[in-house]
C-alpha cells in the first residue's frame, strides 16, 4: 500500500475517535441539572401587548351582534372586523423539550397563544390605519375570563337581547330544530353574559334599544370608546364591511339591506326553562 494510502487509514482511525470518543469523555458530561426539565407549575408572566386595550363585544348568537359591528366599522376611528375567533387560533409545542425552551423564554402555551391574538389584532388594526379595535366574535362570550387574562386593560360592551326572541331567531334558521338543545344554548350564553355584566366594568346596551334609537345608542358607545360621534355610523350601507358569510357573522338579507332595521319582538305566548325565564327578568325583560 502507499504511503498515501497509510496516511489516508491513519487520518480514518484519528477522524473516528474524533467523532466516537472513548466512553470516560462520555460519563464526563453532566447530568441535566433538577428542574431544568418543564416545571408544570410554572405559569409565564403576561408579555407586553401591542395593543393594550381592545374592544369586545360580548353577546348571544343571533343577539344583532354583525349590526353592531357594521355601525362601529362605519366609525372613521374604529375597525371592527368579521369574526375572528381568536379561541380557535392554537399554538402548538411539538417536542419534548419545546416547553422546557419556552418557559425558559418566560413563555407557556397559553401565554404564546396570548402574544399571537395579540398579534393578529394589532396587524389587523394597523392594515386598517384607525386606532381602535373591536373583536365582536359571539363565542368569546363563553371565555371571557381568559380575554381578561390576555388583555388586562380590555374595554367590553355587552350587547343584550330577549332570550326568547334569540330562541325564536335560532329555531328559523335551522333544520329540524330541537328546541331542547337551542334553549341550552341560549342559556349557556346568557349564564355567562351575566356573570360578566356582575364582574365587569362594561358598557351594556340591548338590541332594541340599538334598533329602536341608533343614535342615541351610538352616541353613548362613542363616549364610552373615547372617540367623537359620527352620524355616518348610521349610513352603515354605503361602507365596505367585508363579505357576509357563514360563521364570519350574520349573512341574512336583513343585515345585507344596508339599513337599520326594528328588532324581532319575543313571542309571549313562547315559554323559556326557569332560569333562562329568570335571566330575562334580571336583564329587564318580560316573560
Amino acid at each position: 500500500m502507499s504511503s498515501i494510502g497509510k496516511g489516508l487509514r491513519r487520518r480514518g482511525r484519528l477522524m473516528i475517535q474524533a467523532v466516537s470518543p472513548p466512553r470516560r469523555a462520555l460519563d464526563a458530561i453532566p447530568a441535566p441539572r433538577p428542574g431544568s426539565e418543564k416545571n408544570p407549575s410554572f405559569t409565564a408572566p403576561p408579555a407586553p401587548r401591542l395593543v393594550e386595550s381592545p374592544v369586545f363585544v360580548l353577546s348571544s348568537v343571533r343577539s344583532g351582534s354583525t349590526l353592531l359591528r357594521v355601525l362601529l366599522n362605519s366609525h372613521s376611528r374604529v375597525r371592527a372586523p368579521h369574526e375572528m375567533h381568536l379561541r380557535t387560533v392554537h399554538v402548538q409545542l411539538t417536542r419534548s423539550f419545546t416547553a422546557a425552551a419556552m418557559q425558559e423564554l418566560k413563555l407557556d402555551k397559553e401565554e404564546l397563544e396570548h402574544v399571537l391574538w395579540d398579534r393578529i389584532l394589532h396587524l389587523e388594526l394597523v392594515r386598517s390605519g384607525k386606532d381602535v379595535i373591536v373583536d365582536k366574535t359571539p363565542p368569546n362570550t363563553l371565555i371571557w375570563p381568559r380575554l381578561q387574562r390576555c388583555w388586562p386593560n380590555a374595554r367590553y360592551i355587552l350587547l343584550l337581547r330577549h332570550p326568547g326572541a334569540i330562541v325564536a331567531s335560532l329555531t328559523d334558521r335551522r333544520e329540524d330544530p330541537d328546541l331542547a338543545a337551542i334553549h341550552a344554548e341560549v342559556l349557556d350564553y346568557a349564564e355567562k353574559l351575566e356573570e360578566a355584566r356582575r364582574n365587569l366594568d362594561a358598557h351594556v346596551l340591548t338590541y332594541e334599544d340599538l334598533t329602536a334609537e341608533p343614535e342615541h345608542v351610538t352616541r353613548g358607545l362613542c363616549e364610552y370608546l373615547g372617540v367623537e360621534w359620527e352620524s355616518g355610523m348610521l349610513d352603515y350601507g354605503s361602507r365596505d364591511h367585508g363579505r357576509f358569510r357563514p360563521q364570519l357573522g350574520d349573512w341574512s338579507s336583513t343585515i345585507k339591506s344596508g339599513r337599520i332595521q326594528p328588532a324581532r319582538e319575543a313571542d309571549p305566548a313562547a315559554e323559556l326553562p326557569p332560569r333562562l325565564a329568570e335571566l330575562a327578568k334580571v336583564w329587564g325583560y318580560q316573560v
